[in-house]
């Protein structure tokens, strides 16, 4: 009977010695996680500490210094964005957009998923697939271009059509109506990101052990049973991690893009009673007045509720199905 050798010298060696050979022997893949380490050491940690902005008096002529050394002024700016005006509308604006993201674009990868995978033909799979996910490398800025180009109320294609078929009686105000934002926002941010949340759910999908579609084929069961039992509890695990995240990421726009980029390129003067969202009064207001610290104060709140959602729809999502992210 032989021994492993190799086993026994590495037992007694220190565990630091053992350590750094499994490090040698790592040494490719541990690179990579190392610079995914330093990046967000130096464009996610490092930077937060301009938080205490928010509770200073800072001026941008003070320089980077200037973040240690101004005047304490504790939670006034937050006190100032709470009673400002405008605050009940950019909440309402904010979290209503979000929320509809939420309703209409989290279940729809979800089904598109399981439609894809219930197609035969993977030729046309592929290519339904790919048309659905290329979307999401286009820019926001190339989106609202295309918006203006279909949308147009003077000469959009949708307009247009509209027009020619007797549909409407005069050109719809798709891009200036504040009753229309929210529609416009939801429906470009599904169009552009349902494709590409449908990989993951595809991947999920692809786990599930085929013999059990056999043996439930067998026993009679249709294609909708088999859908219903075997495809949607398969993928909870999936489907859970989604939810939170996009909960967490809610206020931002959730799993189908950046609510900052739909508003501050598709909203205008005429629609800001609709498009005008906390991000995009955070940006106008540091940049245009220079209230750096104000700007902070207004981001910080956004980011602390960010991390009660994620918490809360963690919590939730355990108690509901006993799955989370941690």
């Amino acid at each position: 009977m032989k021994t492993d050798t190799s086993s026994i010298r590495e037992k007694s060696y220190p565990k630091y010695q053992i350590a750094w050979k499994q490090l040698r022997r790592q040494i490719y893949p541990q690179t990579f996680v190392l610079l995914g380490i330093l990046f967000l050491i130096i464009f996610s940690y490092i930077p937060m500490f301009g938080i205490l902005m928010a509770f200073k008096d800072y001026k941008i002529s003070t320089g980077v210094q200037g973040i240690f050394t101004s005047d304490w002024v504790g939670l006034k700016y937050f006190s100032e964005f709470v009673s400002d005006y405008r605050f009940i509308d950019l909440v309402r604006n904010t979290l209503i957009i979000s929320v509809l993201k939420i309703i209409f674009a989290f279940p729809i990868p979800i089904l598109f998923a399981i439609m894809l995978n219930e197609l035969k033909g993977m030729a046309f799979k592929r290519i339904v697939q790919t048309v659905s996910y290329f979307p999401h490398f286009i820019s926001w800025v190339v989106v609202s271009g295309l918006a203006f180009v279909f949308l147009s109320a003077q000469d959009g294609i949708v307009n247009m059509l509209f027009m020619k078929l007797n549909i409407v009686d005069k050109p719809l105000d798709f891009l200036t109506d504040p009753d229309m934002f929210w529609g416009l926002a939801v429906g470009s941010a599904v169009w552009k990101e349902a494709g590409w949340w449908t990989i993951i759910f595809l991947a999920a999908i692809a786990g599930i052990n085929p013999s059990l579609y056999e043996a439930a084929q067998i026993d009679g069961a249709g294609r909708l049973k088999r859908i219903w039992h075997i495809t949607l509890p398969s993928i909870q695990g999936a489907v859970v991690v989604v939810l939170v995240l996009s909960i967490g990421s809610l206020l931002g726009g959730g799993l189908v893009g950046s609510n900052f980029e739909q508003a501050f390129l598709l909203g205008n003067s005429v629609n800001s009673d609709k498009s005008e969202i906390v991000q995009t009064y955070a940006f106008k207001v540091g940049l245009a007045e220079g209230r750096f610290a104000y700007a902070a104060a207004i981001d910080l709140v956004q980011s602390v509720l960010s991390v009660f959602l994620i918490f809360f729809s963690n919590f939730i999502a355990k108690r509901l199905s006993g799955q989370g992210l941690f």
